[in-house]
């Protein structure tokens, strides 16, 4: 018997909205009958497509531009989320970005610029929406890190380092949150088949697929689902864990 998620009446609030991982976790949870409101930073035109895309599923969809390691606008952002969509019962941390370069070359500028999106921006909003969450006694928080944050990857430190945070942080926060009945996950993608990975030199994308058990890249649609699974009835009794969606890239 196959069980269908239904999330209506519900609202998600999801970083980097507008392309890859963060546009599919914006169709999925839409479809499934969500109220989205998600963020973009300079893929203007990308956001407005995929609003009006996820809107055809009868849901409000609601894009907001914001650099999410802003401090201050990660909370104008919930802020405008929980006034025009009437409440935020989940949160999916998935902005991010990669600046590599190996660590005897690495600039201070490529190191700080990793560390505030991929992780200061996960606790801005983790920072402000939080408190509404718990006010509201309960729901649901994924953020997307990577399977690079568990083992270390050659010409990454900054992007590692800021992925290995995310886990940290994950745990502790559901540590945290979980008497206020909030569940607190991370997701673990390995090469997903996004614009970044896109372009790519062939040769790291060959190399990935050696890794790959399944011997193919995993699609966006895929982690946007383990997202969707995450914040659904089904994993309530779920919390602190990493759920690696990779095609056994890691084993």
């Amino acid at each position: 018997m196959a069980v269908e998620i239904n999330m209506a009446g519900k609202v998600v609030l999801i970083t980097g909205g507008s392309m890859g991982i963060g546009k599919a976790c914006v169709l999925e949870f839409a479809a499934a009958g969500a109220n989205v409101a998600f963020t973009y930073r300079k893929h203007e035109a990308e956001a407005k497509a995929i609003a009006e895309e996820a809107s055809q599923a009868g849901v409000k969809v609601l894009p907001l531009k914001a650099d999410v390691a802003d401090h201050e606008r990660s909370a104008e952002v919930v802020e405008e989320t929980i006034f025009e969509l009437g409440g935020l019962d989940f949160l999916i941390n998935n902005a991010g970005m990669n600046w590599d370069g190996v660590i005897w070359k690495m600039s201070e500028e490529q190191w700080d610029r990793v560390i505030e999106v991929d992780l200061k921006g996960c606790f801005n909003f983790l920072r402000a929406a939080t408190p509404t969450m718990r006010e509201e006694g309960g729901g649901s928080i994924v953020n997307i890190t990577s399977i690079n944050g568990l083992r270390g990857k050659f010409g990454q430190s900054n992007y590692t380092a800021a992925k290995g945070g995310v886990i940290a942080l994950t745990k502790t926060v559901a540590r945290e949150l979980g008497r206020n009945d909030i569940n607190v996950n991370a997701i673990a993608p390995g090469l997903i088949e996004t614009e970044m990975v896109s372009e790519a030199p062939d040769s790291v994308k060959e190399r990935a697929l050696g890794e790959i058990v399944l011997g193919r890249l995993g699609q966006p649609a895929e982690v946007a689902r383990v997202a969707l699974f995450l914040c659904s009835p089904l994993a309530r009794h779920v919390t602190g864990q990493v759920l690696n969606v990779d095609g056994g890239q890691l084993i």
